[in-house]
């Protein structure tokens, strides 16, 4: 494996950063998660673009352009000789003092690594996965707007936890008004009455690129899509129920807090769109 940071490449074990990096410190930092299909880098364009915005949100310039990050990302790719597997760029705000003031920190830090990931064996990609609804609240959008990719993960780390300890795959976040928001590391849709239904990002769901992705599929077999303030309510008697990520590409969700899911088993929309995707990535 050889890590891309700041124009090198480094083995695996040799790929190191400063410790005073305000990324490790601070969380100060943006990142993306991209896939590889093929040899090819899935939506890269709009990773990067998604990357830029959320790096200029938090007034962290980077200290290359746009092509030129698109070009080291399918580079290190190339170098890595990587068919399919998953990249996940960072920018931090690099090497600083110990304070706060990102000031201090005169160049920012970009690594990309390239490497392996399965989130959920195959089998429940046709029997779908249970969840629950964490008691961590999401961060409301008035203190960080859930568009930007930070670095600092925290917050969903704390509802992951509790997913696990509970015995569930992931867990569902909800806003501190109590509608739903996201999954831990994904987006969640519900389909009512042949509606699909999905959080608004301004309520507190990450503007997912795959999110963005089902909608175009969605749309493409007529199927009427919205942005919605979603409740439990919604999600326990909708007719399907399904999540969505870079990592995790379409999961099925079958049960909810203990609630079944229509019948228990994914639903013949959530089904179409799995095979819609993955008819897409092998293009």
């Amino acid at each position: 494996m050889k890590i891309y940071i700041d124009g090198k490449y480094y083995d695996r074990e040799n790929a190191r950063i400063s410790v005073f990096d305000h990324g490790l410190l601070y969380g100060d930092g943006v990142f993306e998660g991209i896939r590889i299909y093929h040899g090819k880098v899935f939506k890269l364009k709009e990773h990067i673009r998604r990357l830029y915005d959320s790096a200029k949100t938090i007034a962290l310039e980077i200290p290359m352009n746009v092509r030129e990050m698109e070009k080291a990302v399918i580079e290190t790719v190339e170098i890595n000789s990587k068919e399919n597997g998953y990249i996940r760029l960072v920018v931090t705000r690099g090497d600083g003092s110990l304070g706060l003031d990102p000031s201090s920190c005169k160049k920012p830090t970009v690594i990309i690594i390239v490497d392996d990931i399965q989130l959920y064996p195959e089998e429940l990609y046709k029997k779908g996965v249970k969840i629950v609804t964490a008691s961590t609240r999401r961060i409301p959008p008035e203190c960080l707007d859930p568009r930007i990719k930070s670095l600092n993960y925290l917050n969903n780390i704390l509802a992951k936890i509790e997913a696990r300890r509970s015995g569930a795959k992931e867990a569902l976040m909800l806003t501190t008004g109590g509608l739903i928001a996201e999954c831990t590391a994904d987006n969640i849709f519900a389909v009512k009455e042949e509606r699909l239904l999905t959080p608004h990002p301004c309520k507190g769901a990450l503007d997912g690129v795959t999110r963005r992705t089902v909608f175009a599929l969605a749309k493409a077999r007529g199927i009427e899509c919205a942005e919605a303030d979603l409740c439990q309510y919604d999600l326990y008697a909708a007719d399907e129920c399904f999540m969505t990520g870079t990592a995790a590409e379409l999961v099925p969700v079958v049960e909810i807090d203990d609630r079944i899911v229509a019948d228990g088993k994914p639903g013949p929309l959530t089904l179409a769109l799995i095979e819609d995707f993955r008819k897409l990535v092998a293009a």
